[in-house]
């Protein structure tokens, strides 16, 4: 069965607003998250032996951080940079899911609803996986997903 609709859509949607769409979607829904369930977030940081002296200011921060991001995504003008933050942001939860599988027994879990319910080691491949995502479409931009044979656009690199 054949959608043409499909070939049309993967023709002219290219990696970069993929995985935008995919950073949009995931720190819209954290920051949401988070924001909603403050309490339960400032708590889990209070738990975390890296944070817990900084955990009010970063209870705000990080999902007000998630949201803006998101808004630079959503706009053409502010997109690449938008892209940039993103990346950015995931290499420092990355970074800290890191210290913490390595430094500590106790591991509190600050992620909202179905992140929270992902172990520390599948949290972390999770966050590898986003952040070489977000990392491709930042070093590649432009790159289209399908490349129709008859029709080449621009962004078809020649195989």
């Amino acid at each position: 069965m054949k959608f043409p609709f499909m070939r049309k859509l993967l023709t002219t949607t290219n990696f970069t607003d993929s995985a935008t769409a995919v950073y949009m979607l995931v720190f819209l829904y954290t920051g949401i998250n988070k924001l909603w369930w403050h309490h339960k977030f400032y708590a889990v940081l209070l738990k975390s032996p890296l944070l817990y002296k900084n955990a009010g200011f970063i209870s705000w921060t990080i999902p007000l951080l998630e949201l803006v991001i998101c808004i630079a995504l959503f706009f053409p003008l502010t997109r690449s940079m938008g892209l940039k933050a993103a990346v950015g942001l995931m290499a420092v939860f990355t970074a800290y899911i890191c210290y913490m599988l390595l430094s500590s027994s106790s591991l509190p879990c600050s992620c909202g609803g179905v992140l929270n319910a992902l172990s520390w080691p599948l949290h972390l491949v999770f966050n590898i996986f986003l952040f070489l995502l977000g990392l491709a479409a930042v070093l590649h931009p432009n790159q289209t997903l399908y490349c129709n044979k008859q029709e080449k656009p621009k962004t078809c690199r020649n195989e």
